[in-house]
């Protein structure tokens, strides 16, 4: 019996996308492989090769039930993937956790639940894990959007940023498609055209993905090796900020050496690097606590790009939050080390250098330094 021409086609895109995600798979694990990032979307990658499989027609018609479990529960838990990858992708100081892994077990065992539930017809049950199952790659994608949008302003990386925007739309509207086709579906099943059109879309995305990644090759989504400490533009006599710990989570690996030669001078961007080193270091910009790179670009008359292009490619930043925390940690550290000021509490250190509240900057301070606040001041005041 001859195939039908969208039987063939379901196939043929399968069988695309298959083989785009394993070289997905090849570049992240070539690419910094024991970056957060990576390993997410490697896992991610290998998760919607098993999905691609198990929601073949043909699989879902002739394979029992009860037997799909494991397909059906790898494939749900790609929406917890998802959402761990976009944050680790977003943010370079992402670790994974244990609440990570075990939102994708209670997923997965949720799903592999269902699945053997709707097998063995359980009236009861069923009808309240399928709900909840179907409602899983929705509450995920929601999440995935907002951990995007929180770190996306911020993020001085171009490439990084075009592309995440076209995974985090792309993504969720791939996930609220699938779901509002699922829910028309009685078992939640795909049908022929709907299979055919889940695997043409995931090919889309991937196809995208996998290109970017392999064209540049990994560089501007995540971060070097192992980059030195990039150290601010400071005026003389204002203080430098400390430099930054290694990333335990950083490839070992030695970083490849840098081209000798550097590109001519730009007159216009010296004097933007000069701007905006007497803002911060003089003018101490980093005080105000709704500091941007939106303000401190109008503060500068230039526009977003060019600032974010010149603290990025100049100076090295990744993000514009740890840019600008890097000066408030330079003078928090000068005022806890003044032996004149050890009567002033470390509160008002913290909010005159232009941190909101005692959270963030103890946590900042401890991942600079290795010391909380209280522990920097009586070493250093011991020392003197």
């Amino acid at each position: 019996m001859t195939p039908a021409p969208t039987t063939l086609l379901d196939a043929a895109l399968r069988g695309m996308l298959l083989a785009l995600l394993l070289v997905l798979v090849l570049v992240l694990g070539r690419d910094r492989p024991r970056l957060p990032a990576a390993r997410a979307g490697l896992l991610l990658a290998l998760g919607l090769c098993i999905q691609v499989i198990g929601s073949t027609p043909l699989f879902e018609a002739t394979v029992p039930r009860a037997w799909q479990s494991p397909f059906v529960a790898i494939s749900v838990g790609n929406a917890v993937l998802f959402w761990v990858f976009v944050r680790a992708l977003f943010d370079d100081d992402f670790a994974l956790r244990p609440l990570h892994i075990a939102s994708w077990l209670a997923v997965a065992v949720l799903a592999a639940f269902n699945c053997a539930m709707v097998a063995g017809s359980a009236s009861v049950v069923a009808p309240i894990t399928v709900g909840i199952q179907r409602a899983v790659p929705l509450v995920f994608a929601v999440l995935a959007a907002m951990a995007a949008a929180s770190q996306w302003r911020a993020d001085l990386v171009e490439g990084r940023r075009r592309l995440r925007v076209f995974i985090v739309v792309t993504g969720v509207g791939y996930s609220i498609g699938m779901l509002v086709v699922r829910l028309a579906s009685p078992r939640g099943q795909l049908s022929g055209p709907s299979a055919t059109a889940d695997a043409a879309m995931l090919l889309l995305i991937v196809a995208v993905v996998t290109w970017q990644m392999v064209r540049l090759a990994g560089s501007e989504f995540f971060p070097a090796a192992q980059a030195p400490a990039v150290i601010p533009p400071v005026m003389p006599g204002a203080p430098a900020p400390p430099p930054q710990p290694a990333d335990e989570s950083a490839d070992p690996r030695p970083a490849e050496p840098e081209p000798a030669t550097e590109p001519a001078s730009d007159p216009a961007e010296d004097r933007l690097a000069a701007s905006l080193q007497h803002a911060m270091a003089v003018e101490h910009a980093y005080r105000s606590e709704d500091l941007s790179i939106a303000t401190l670009a109008a503060r500068l008359s230039v526009p977003e790009y060019r600032l974010r292009r010149l603290i990025n490619q100049r100076l090295g930043h990744r993000n514009f939050n740890a840019f600008v925390n890097g000066f408030r940690l330079a003078e928090a550290t000068a005022a806890l080390a003044d032996s004149s000021k050890r009567e002033l509490p470390v509160l008002t250190i913290a909010l005159t250098a232009g941190f909101q509240s005692i959270g963030p900057f103890n946590r900042a301070f401890k991942a600079a330094t290795g010391l909380t606040p209280t522990e920097f001041r009586r070493k250093k005041l011991a020392e003197s």
